[in-house]
């Protein structure tokens, strides 16, 4: 028979493992998103980044392994400062509008977070202050006059390296950001400084251990270190910057905001807590437009207080829109909220996950949500569900019983591949998660998807069921294996769809034991072995499952 052990169908009996932690006992891994700036709406970028880290936490469920997922807001800073004074809003009741508003999208969106963190939170205050206290204990931080470029935009300085010379709407010389293309202005300050020259070497040995995918991105990681690295100023004048964590030893100054915010990855974590584990940055997610800040400056911080750097970096690309890059200005801007109304969460989820390559910008149009949500929700998926529940082809909606001697000569290498596609589908769909490819993930299950619908039209049950005792034992037994294969992909597409994968499971009358892939069996009766399905009443009629959606023009 086979048999699910771990994530692998095998012959044999089960065995589950357990992943062990700190002194054998099983840690869950913490699973973050970056926490998301408050200075306006949240927007498709947002929830990509969002979901990308829910698929990973969901998938770990999936497989037994414990975890955890946070996300949360970003409320400091001179930007937002700047935007609460535009509205005449205190900023603290400006933030937590804002980060209502993140919230709200992220529960429409059934993000599984476990935890929400602000920055504006007592226990991240706390954390800010002890982490910087250990940053000075140990003789990193100074007071100095940093000159150089600042870019608002970004609240990041910046390198001559880092900018280049443009011109502005008005036709006007201007040097800006060359990672963002934002502005940047000159600023001499004096602000308390970050040795992160000092740390140029431990940063190269932490590289070593290849904790940033995909590869491109390490390379770009690389490329930077092979320069010197300035020091790093951490501070803002308070009479500047007002909206922030004071210096804990000089309140005339705040704390720089992404050293603030940083911190939020260990806060979550139980920071400072002597005891807390796992100590937080398990497995970052984040954009690749801040990927300096978590491979350079985040790992260094860490290091300067005596604490390990991030074990894994999943750094996305960007959505653009027809080809272009999102703007306002552009009004090419997709808004998630009309985007669930158009295409439902669940397909939003699915197509945001099975379009999007972490490695490359992805494009939107509405045109190719259609067709993709038609062609692999509607169709194929849809389709593989009501071939094996309709009333006219399974009249007892039941599970029917698999007999082996039923399968016909003609029928056997068929049969053969089909079931070697579905024995192998866990391991490249696990193989593909841990890689960072649920896309890829999804496009293997949509294959095998496709695999179980052309074997059933090969296989005509519907005139088999017309035929003699041979021929309808044979139909009851492809009806089997059909069914088999919808239970076997929605149980792995339950992380991307956990509405629609729920629908299908529901339909099958499959129970919560059988919805994870620990200890989990498929296929057993063409093994000759017992089924616990067979014979069961399949669960109540659902309809369609997904729609088909029209074009905008019909």
């Amino acid at each position: 028979m086979w048999r699910l052990v771990g994530r692998t169908l095998r012959r044999g009996p089960v065995q589950c493992m357990r992943r062990a932690g700190y002194g054998g006992v099983t840690t869950p891994q913490l699973l973050t998103t970056p926490i998301f700036y408050v200075n306006a709406a949240p927007h498709l970028g947002h929830v990509y980044s969002a979901l990308l880290a829910d698929v990973q936490h969901r998938y770990s469920a999936l497989c037994g392994r414990g975890s955890r997922l946070s996300t949360g807001t970003d409320e400091h800073g001179i930007k937002v400062q700047q935007a609460a004074a535009a509205l005449g809003w205190d900023p603290l009741d400006f933030c937590t509008l804002v980060s209502q508003q993140f919230r709200t999208m992220f529960d429409t969106m059934a993000i599984s977070y476990t935890d929400f963190v602000r920055t504006t939170d007592s226990r991240h205050v706390q954390a800010v202050c002890h982490f910087w206290k250990k940053l000075e204990e140990n003789g990193y931080i100074y007071k100095g006059t940093y000159q150089g470029w600042y870019c608002t935009a970004d609240e990041a300085f910046l390198s001559e390296e880092q900018t280049r010379e443009s011109t502005d709407a008005e036709g006007q010389k201007v040097r800006v950001s060359l990672e963002s293309g934002h502005q940047v202005h000159w600023m001499s300050e004096e602000n308390y400084m970050f040795r992160l020259s000092q740390l140029r070497p431990k940063l190269l040995d932490w590289l070593q251990t290849e904790p940033i995918h995909p590869s491109p991105f390490l390379r770009i990681v690389q490329q930077w270190l092979e320069e010197e690295l300035p020091d790093l100023s951490v501070s803002r004048q308070s009479n500047r910057v007002s909206w922030g964590i004071p210096v804990p030893s000089d309140s005339s100054h705040t704390v720089y905001v992404w050293l603030d915010a940083l911190i939020n990855y260990l806060s979550v974590a139980g920071y400072p807590d002597l005891n807390f584990a796992p100590w937080g940055p398990s497995t970052h997610l984040l954009g690749k437009d801040i990927l300096r800040f978590h491979a350079i400056y985040w790992p260094a911080f860490l290091l300067a207080a005596d604490l390990p750097p991030p074990k894994k970096l999943l750094v996305h690309s960007h959505w653009i829109c027809n080809g272009i890059k999102m703007s306002k200005s552009l009004q090419n801007v997709v808004d998630p909220t009309e985007c669930i109304k158009k295409y439902t969460r669940d397909g939003l989820r699915y197509f945001l996950l099975r379009h999007g390559s972490p490695e490359r910008d992805c494009d939107f149009t509405h045109d190719t949500v259609r067709k993709l949500l038609n062609s692999e929700l509607a169709d194929a998926l849809g389709g593989l569900l009501n071939r094996c529940t309709a009333p006219t082809i399974n009249p007892g909606q039941c599970w029917p019983y698999y007999q082996c001697k039923s399968v016909p000569p003609a029928a056997r290498n068929e049969l053969q591949r089909l079931l070697a596609t579905f024995k192998e589908l866990p391991n490249l769909v696990d193989r593909y998660m841990n890689g960072f490819k649920a896309n890829k993930a999804l496009e293997a299950i949509d294959s095998s998807v496709r695999a179980s619908n052309a074997f059933f039209q090969s296989q005509t049950p519907w005139k088999l069921f017309k035929g003699g005792e041979e021929d309808k034992a044979w139909a009851q037994s492809v009806l089997y294996i059909t069914l088999e294969s919808l239970r076997l992909c929605a149980t792995l597409l339950q992380p991307a769809v956990p509405g629609l994968a729920k629908t299908i499971l529901d339909r099958l009358a499959v129970p919560p034991i059988y919805r994870t892939l620990t200890g989990n069996h498929f296929f057993a009766a063409t093994s000759g072995e017992k089924c616990c399905f067979q014979g069961q009443s399949l669960g109540s009629e659902c309809g369609l499952l997904y729609p088909r959606l029209k074009a905008d023009t019909e």
